[in-house]
């Protein structure tokens, strides 16, 4: 009898251990790749599943999307510009099943495929695109990756270029080109600003000379805001037309009048001025 329960605990021992064996656990961003003699069955989980042992076998996936940090790529632009450039890949598995039997270590192939196509993509493009359209560049990248990583069950999210480094020497271009445009639109703004102001003047110019008095009450006005300043001298404009009731100016007329060859030599109007202290 003791040999007969010798056979038994080994057997119960035996059962133990293939049951221990057939037994799988995945997470729930796992899924379990079944192959039975070689031959594809599916793919389980997550939780809990059996397996034939020794007659089955397993590979785990992994299905959370996972990031590929491309390494800077030296890369001659379209416009004949040598520049480094570096990104990032998001992409993840959908397909278990074809990311396991269609090629042999996904994760290498879809940096491989990132790194050609960054290459190739920004070789046809200018510097300007480069610098202003990244966002039309990730879009392009992520569209032709992801249709390069499709049949193997691979889904490419977004791809992100990074940083652009450029020779220092042409970032010193960059600067004075920068630069000259911010100069060229200060000398435009002032321009303008001088252009509306001379026609604001011309409009005043042109009021004050319709309304009788007006320009002597604007000389008034000025001889208030030029007193607020506190000055020990002020200098006051007066329209020479103020002296013809003490005579001067018929005198004048008379002695321009008389005299020869000097009609081109003065003018008819004009404006003196006063000084006190």
């Amino acid at each position: 009898m003791a040999w007969i329960l010798w056979l038994v605990a080994i057997l119960l021992l035996f059962l133990l251990i293939l049951l221990a064996a057939s037994i799988r656990v995945v997470k729930e961003y796992e899924r379990g790749v079944i192959f039975r003699l070689g031959r594809l069955v599916g793919a389980k989980g997550p939780g809990l599943f059996f397996i034939i042992p020794i007659v089955d076998s397993m590979v785990k996936v992994d299905l959370r999307t996972a990031v590929f940090d491309v390494p800077p790529q030296e890369v001659i632009t379209k416009d004949n510009v040598t520049t480094k450039v570096n990104a990032v890949v998001y992409y993840r598995v959908v397909d278990p099943e074809k990311a396991v039997t269609e090629v042999e270590n996904y994760s290498y192939a879809t940096a491989q495929i990132a790194l050609t196509t960054i290459r190739s993509v920004i070789g046809q493009a200018e510097l300007d695109e480069l610098l202003s359209e990244r966002e039309k560049l990730n879009q392009r990248l992520q569209s032709i990756i992801d249709e390069a990583t499709d049949p193997w069950g691979i889904k490419v999210s977004a791809v992100e270029i990074k940083d652009v480094m450029l020779p220092e020497g042409m970032q010193r271009a960059m600067a004075a080109q920068a630069e000259a445009e911010r100069e060229r639109r200060r000398r435009i703004i002032a321009a303008e600003g001088e252009f509306q102001a001379a026609k604001k003047i011309a409009e005043a110019a042109e009021v004050l000379a319709k309304q009788k008095g007006g320009l002597f009450i604007r000389m008034l006005q000025t001889i208030t805001e030029a007193t607020e300043e506190k000055a020990s001298t002020v200098i006051i404009p007066f329209p020479v037309e103020m002296l013809e009731p003490l005579g001067f100016l018929r005198t004048q007329t008379r002695e321009n009048s008389g005299s020869s060859g000097s009609s081109s030599g003065g003018s008819s109007g004009g404006s003196g001025g006063a000084s006190a202290e």
